[in-house]
């Protein structure tokens, strides 16, 4: 399928008929950033009275709300059909469109994984001083079908984050400074996203090699980023401008080399059972093996694979959640056994077997 695409290329259009050009179930990831409604009403001053470069373009304005939503009916719709069964969306907006298109998103039958607030650590103030500072904004993340497969890399997001789950509140500065992409001095575009908020979106939810589109292409931040992860990326984009400006903005990304965009995520490794251990020998029936939080606590390893001790028997998960008080217990982790005097985790064994027969099927 992906054979039949457009890949790394910017096309030229709406993008409610560009995507009706495109095969259905093709894509695997959708990033959108569309227009918000703003609804500005006046331009808006600095207390220096300096203008504010804000949002007033001819696509930001929509003459009510209902037009507004049948707008995004329209994008999402098309969106939907060329979005794999195993796919998944993401859409970001501000208080001004988010909840509208969260329900038009559920209308459609998306399903909903998470909301993600963006919180900007270099916000611009309220000049007025009539609310307050306007300092995040919501990225909602939804699977096309409920219940299918979906890309979530959790470790390497856990990774991202020294070792701690990722949560839902994403810090990030606006794209400012040398990251800003300008054009005679001025913002190239308004609305240009931070790379960081996109490195996130796609190391979390695509693969390398995946298919990303993102059908408001804007200055191309959807695109860096996936040529940088090595994903394929469609962009789509009616404003000719930001076409030029976001392709040589692209053209001057160097991809991370392929071997560095290797993702370890243990549920894709092959699952080896702790009896696999006993059968090739690497421990023995009878062995003792070492509570890693106590290692005065021990257990005897019997010919089944279940561990005793003083009369407690059961998997190397469950009686360590026994001895540990009821407290959730990896068995892999919280186990070790005693070679040359020295004692270590058994998951090294597991990843020795794993390391020897990378190819072989094991149940």
């Amino acid at each position: 399928m992906a054979s039949l695409l457009p890949l790394d290329s910017i096309l030229h259009g709406d993008c409610t008929e560009v995507l009706a050009s495109l095969p259905e179930n093709s894509v695997d990831v959708i990033f959108a950033d569309p227009p918000y409604n703003l609804q500005l009403q006046q331009e808006l001053y600095r207390p220096n009275l300096t203008r504010v470069d804000a949002v007033d373009d001819h696509w930001d304005k929509f003459e009510s709300f209902a037009e507004y939503d049948a707008f995004t009916r329209n994008w999402l719709t098309a969106c939907r059909r060329v979005l794999k069964e195993t796919g998944t969306l993401w859409v970001i907006g501000s208080y001004h469109n988010i909840y509208r298109v969260g329900a038009i998103v559920q209308d459609l039958n998306f399903w909903i994984l998470n909301d993600i607030v963006w919180l900007k650590t270099n916000p611009m103030p309220n000049f007025r001083g009539v609310r307050f500072a306007n300092a995040h904004e919501t990225l909602l993340w939804a699977q096309k079908k409920k219940g299918a497969h979906y890309t979530f890399n959790h470790h390497a997001m856990k990774s991202l984050n020294d070792d701690l789950q990722m949560r839902s509140d994403w810090h990030i500065p606006l794209a400012t400074g040398s990251e800003r992409v300008r054009t005679n001095g001025t913002k190239g575009h308004p609305t240009q996203k931070p790379q960081a908020l996109l490195y996130r979106v796609l190391l979390s939810s695509s693969n390398p090699g995946d298919v990303v589109l993102d059908p408001f292409f804007g200055s191309g931040t959807t695109g860096a980023v996936a040529k940088k992860l090595g994903r394929h990326w469609i962009g789509i984009e009616r404003d000719e401008n930001y076409i030029r400006l976001a392709q040589a903005r692209i053209e001057a990304v160097q991809p991370v080399p392929e071997h560095s965009l290797r993702i370890d995520e243990p549920r894709k490794q092959k699952r080896i059972p702790f009896g696999r251990l006993l059968e090739t020998g690497l421990l023995q029936p009878g062995q003792v093996l070492y509570l890693a939080q106590d290692e005065h606590i021990t257990a005897t390893i019997r010919a089944d694979g279940k561990l005793v001790h003083n009369g407690q028997t059961g998997s190397i998960h469950g009686l360590a959640k026994t001895l540990l008080n009821g407290a959730p217990a990896n068995g892999w982790e919280a186990w070790l056994f005693a070679q040359n005097g020295k004692k270590q985790s058994i998951n090294a064994l597991r990843d020795a077997l794993r390391q020897e027969a990378p190819h072989e099927h094991l149940p």
